[in-house]
């Protein structure tokens, strides 16, 4: 690709690595394209936030193409990952320690598959109070983390599919289909609440955007790599 191409614009599909925040791999992206071909500055973007604890699938637009990302961000992503049942965290996942811990022994494969049904089609969901959501002017986890109580206001989000693809307790293994602004991490800590325990989110890949698939993404530093051999 040439100068021309990234400032014209380009959709490149990144696999996020675990721990990186969206931010950090944006970053890796501009500083490779801006070394390469000595600009000064580049209009560069993700369309939707995954957080540090997840991987895969992150669409990053150059240039003019920057305008596609509102359009990018309203259309439909499927997750795969893991549900750990029995305990939760403030966090909904493993950002934070485990707060409290409950019982499973009543919890059967069948009343697992059972409950999804409950989280399909338009339902009603609270965002974790660590989230990147901002209320009052600050993000809600810089409330969360000096321990300031908010009102969290709960929103309609679409889940198509909700699919269980294993079961190995305490640990269920999910495959999630969802529209705009659905939270996995409160999805995960609604399902303990429906089978009468607790839960919290253990591992999770986003595997896709609309029609854009995670198995042709590269990682940040393969992106950055072929960009400066001149090989992207």
């Amino acid at each position: 690709m040439t100068k021309e191409d990234f400032l014209e614009g380009q959709l490149l599909l990144i696999d996020k690595p675990l721990t990186w925040t969206s931010f950090q791999a944006v970053n890796a992206l501009k500083w490779a394209i801006r070394k390469k071909f000595e600009l000064k500055k580049i209009k560069i973007g993700h369309a939707g936030t995954l957080d540090p604890l997840a991987t895969g699938l992150l669409l990053i637009c150059t240039g003019k193409f920057t305008k596609t990302i509102a359009d990018l961000q309203g259309r439909e992503k499927e997750y795969t990952g893991s549900i750990s049942l029995g305990a939760t965290t403030p966090s909904y996942d493993l950002e934070t320690e485990v707060d409290a811990t409950f019982p499973t022994a009543h919890i059967t494969e069948a009343a697992i598959r059972k409950a999804t049904t409950l989280f399909l089609g338009d339902i009603q969901q609270l965002p974790p109070v660590f989230s990147a959501l901002k209320k009052d002017g600050k993000r809600l986890y810089e409330h969360a983390r000096k321990g300031t109580e908010v009102e969290i206001t709960p929103r309609t989000v679409t889940i198509s599919v909700f699919e269980i693809i294993g079961v190995e307790m305490p640990k269920v293994h999910f495959r999630v289909v969802c529209g705009k602004g659905t939270y996995i991490r409160s999805l995960a800590h609604d399902f303990g609440k429906a089978l009468g325990s607790g839960a919290y989110l253990s591992h999770l890949r986003r595997t896709k955007i609309g029609d854009f698939n995670v198995d042709n993404a590269i990682s940040p530093k393969d992106f950055q790599e072929k960009v400066l051999s001149g090989q992207l």
